[in-house]
């Protein structure tokens, strides 16, 4: 009777998958090549930008373009800032009046980022707010309709069209506030959402725009199904063609489109093409309270994208503008920096494929201290240049206790954090909690007596969060006497070489400042005819020695003041695939 259940079960699923691949063999997307122009530009721009820009306001780890979110939420912050500045009873949609992007020049922004090297824009057509930048018959929720009575979308393809510049779109799939249906507030009306007005709305943008890329969002609560994905795919690429392309944010399920990792170290993906989506600061819409240690240096920026390069992907750099339509100067300042390493390097950059070896690796430390271990960090890194993935804090601290006393104690931490309390070198307790399975135990400290606690944290992929906490006797909360500060250190492997093919040729691309000899590990021996040349100096052939599976590059023939390339230097082995 079990060996035909088996049997019964495993003609079920075979089946599933046979009708699965029926239905979507409905749907001739499935069967196209992804374009080549995608995977070989690397760069483009994504602009965030809409009634959120007129506030521009939120928690540094939060995204600022959320704020309607926050603001009928639970976000006390955005609440109080409203009341404060635009007064009671003040709805969302009455930021209108003060979007007059009066400084918005559709020509001046494709203008710049064609300096900064990008080959696509990616225009927030519509976010999860519902509000459209664009004439648009579905709602009355619009920028014509409204301030500033302009269609941007169109202003934008103009302007793409006059300077060659690929034009995209990203759209939201649902919406916090529409009448069929509130994503994330109402649990029915999704279909007739659906069929009343997303179906609609996305045929009208594609008939009048014809985005060559569109970039869709606000999916994960639903599978593609329930969206109908597939039909508003197939309509996309019957109006515009198979140069077109899409994302892989079309709902669960959706085996299809371009991977858009989020501040990310990037993801190591052959199969389908993809592009890292991130902003220049810690928000995709203008956050006006961000510093400058929240945005991207130079030099960091320009190795992030390197790296992503390497790795076979590309790089969707978000920009904030401010609501009067102007690009803030410090995110033209980081684009024209990008573009000015992009105009010496492009070579390495452009149509480049990964080399076998991805990249090379240093491990890197730096101390870090706490009040408390309570954090969370989303996407983002503990110090500068660390990666936002794959490191690790180790925490110690001390606490000598007045008395006897008994704790219990809640770890809960995104992706791991192990726990030990030591006395006099020896382990009293150990324990681990995961992101899956928070720790929470009981500990009594004896009087008088000094004990470590270490909670060693680990971050892999996406979230970072630790939040360790203690109460006595389960009411009266944890803390450490005076001034007591966690002491961290934080451990991450941080590339200096990156290594990208093109056209016969192997770069390598050294995260480091030049000194006299570079060394550069290979596996594979080159043959004696091959030039070694650095980008920007390409009038001088560098002599070199392989040994040992090392390459030395004497640099001394260099004059450092004419070295025109800044923050990662590329050298071009000619000869060596």
């Amino acid at each position: 009777m079990k060996k035909v259940t088996i049997l019964f079960l495993s003609l079920v699923y075979i089946f599933n998958v046979y009708a699965q691949k029926e239905e979507q063999s409905n749907y001739p997307f499935y069967n196209y090549e992804y374009p080549t122009w995608f995977d070989s530009v690397k760069l483009g721009i994504m602009i965030h930008y809409g009634l959120y820009s007129v506030p521009s306001y939120s928690n540094k780890e939060q995204y600022s373009e959320w704020f309607y979110k926050g603001y009928i939420g639970e976000d006390t912050l955005r609440q109080n800032f409203v009341k404060r500045v635009y007064g009671e009873n003040f709805d969302y949609f009455d930021f209108a009046q003060y979007l007059k992007a009066e400084l918005f020049n559709a020509d001046e922004w494709i203008t710049l980022f064609k300096k900064a090297g990008a080959n696509y824009i990616v225009f927030t057509s519509k976010h999860h707010d519902g509000f459209c930048l664009w004439d648009t018959k579905t709602t009355n929720k619009n920028s014509m309709k409204e301030n500033p009575h302009r269609d941007f979308l169109k202003e934008l393809k103009t302007a793409c069209e006059k300077q060659d510049m690929r034009f995209g779109l990203y759209y939201s799939l649902t919406e916090w506030h529409n009448p069929y249906f509130r994503w994330t507030i109402d649990s029915v009306g999704l279909d007739k959402y659906v069929e009343k007005h997303l179906i609609p709305q996305f045929k009208e943008l594609v008939d009048k725009y014809r985005p060559v890329l569109l970039f869709s969002d606000g999916d994960w609560d639903f599978s593609y199904k329930e969206l109908r994905s597939e039909e508003l795919v197939q309509y996309l690429y019957d109006k515009v063609g198979k140069e077109a392309i899409v994302n892989d944010r079309w709902g669960r399920g959706f085996a299809y489109g371009f991977k858009t990792p989020e501040y990310s170290s990037g993801i190591k993906e052959r199969n389908r093409p993809w592009s890292e989506c991130r902003s220049l600061a810690r928000s995709f819409a203008l956050n006006r309270i961000s510093t400058l240690e929240d945005y991207f240096s130079p030099k960091d920026l320009v190795h992030h994208f390197v790296q992503l390069v390497s790795l076979g992907g590309g790089l969707m750099l978000n920009v904030g503008p401010s609501a009067d339509g102007q690009i803030p100067l410090l995110q033209q300042e980081r684009l024209i920096q990008l573009g000015s390493w992009l105009k010496v390097n492009g070579e390495a950059i452009y149509g480049s494929k990964p080399y076998k070896k991805e990249m090379d690796y240093k491990g890197k430390e730096e101390k870090i201290t706490s009040k408390t271990l309570d954090f969370n960090w989303v996407r983002n890194a503990p110090v500068s240049n660390c990666t936002e993935d794959n490191f690790s804090i180790c925490w110690s601290n001390t606490y000598t206790a007045k008395q006897n006393e008994r704790y219990t104690f809640s770890l809960k931490a995104d992706d791991s954090a192990e726990i030990e309390i030591l006395q006099e070198g020896k382990t009293k307790y150990k324990g681990k909690a995961t992101k899956e399975k928070p720790l929470e135990f009981d500990f009594e400290f004896k009087k008088n007596v000094k004990y470590l606690i270490k909670v060693d944290y680990t971050e892999t992929d996406i979230d970072a969060s630790l939040y360790f906490y203690a109460q006595k006797d389960k009411e009266t909360p944890f803390a450490f006497a005076g001034d007591s500060l966690w002491q961290g250190e934080v451990r991450w492997q941080q590339p200096n070489i990156c290594y990208t093919t093109n056209k016969g040729n192997l770069y390598c691309i050294s995260m480091e400042e030049l000194s006299k000899e570079i060394s550069i590990r290979l596996e594979d021996a080159p043959n004696k005819s091959m030039k070694i040349r650095l980008l920007g100096n390409e009038d001088k052939d560098l002599t070199w020695e392989y040994k040992n599976g090392v390459l030395r590059i004497d640099l001394s023939p260099l004059a450092f003041e004419n070295i025109r390339s800044k923050y990662a230097y590329v050298f071009r082995l000619e000869g060596y695939l």
